[in-house]
């Protein structure tokens, strides 16, 4: 290998290695998470085997400003509740 590819191939290894930190140093220092997880009670337990898009379908029938529980004024997008509210 040449003096000029092996200074080449020097600097592509520091750039990766740079990333890869910088990288990292992000992901750790990230927020915990706050959203609360799907409960584990009789109200929510038909929806477990169900996939995520069909289930999602229900939530309506609570949660909707007419619900026995509806959500509050400053929620998020209510059509994707399983992106962010996780089932165990």
């Amino acid at each position: 290998m040449t003096a000029p590819k092996k200074k080449k191939s020097l600097y592509i290894n520091i750039a990766f290695l740079v990333t890869s930190v910088a990288i990292l140093t992000f992901l750790f220092n990230a927020p915990e998470e706050t959203t609360s997880k799907l409960p584990h009670d009789e109200d929510h337990s038909r929806f477990a085997p169900m996939k995520k898009k069909e289930a999602e379908k229900f939530c309506a029938e609570c949660h909707s400003p007419e619900g026995v529980c509806p959500l509050p004024e400053d929620h998020p997008p209510k059509y994707r509740c399983l992106f962010c509210h996780k089932r165990d």
